[in-house]
């Protein structure tokens, strides 16, 4: 299967281990956008409101290209700043994203407690609970 990881730029540490994983299992995996350089988007930022707007909006197109040609998503959702399953809005907008072209959506660890609980849970994601053999 094909699998496109989604998470936040703080978790980007945990992707290569759970890569490697899923690719000893036999999937083909692709990373997030700027899993390069994590924190590019504080460079933006720094140069001024109007470049760092710039720069979201081509990340945010990027997302369609991205999840097309993938059969999956995989959100790892952990803990940031003490909240515990967390996701932020890039990473909502790529499982959106994937709801609409209907792929199949994994979360690593149960959905957070959020202003968008609800909308997650009307994805119907499949919960693994960390359990990497659920992916199939």
């Amino acid at each position: 299967m094909k699998i496109y990881i989604a998470c936040s730029k703080y978790f980007y540490s945990e992707i290569k281990k759970i890569a490697n994983i899923l690719e000893d299992m036999g999937h083909k995996i692709s990373y997030p956008n700027s899993y390069d350089e994590p924190f590019a988007e504080e460079r933006f930022k720094q140069m001024s409101a109007e470049e760092h707007a710039k720069w979201k909006a081509m990340m945010m197109g990027k997302d369609k290209e991205n999840i097309e040609p993938q059969d999956a998503i995989l959100v790892l959702n952990f803990k940031k700043n003490k909240i515990p399953n967390y996701i932020g809005g890039a990473t909502f907008l790529e499982i959106y994203m994937s709801w609409q072209l209907r792929k199949r959506i994994f979360f690593y660890n149960p959905l957070p407690n959020c202003s968008f609980t609800d909308e997650l849970k009307g994805i119907n994601p499949i919960i693994i609970n960390g359990d990497l053999e659920l992916v199939r």
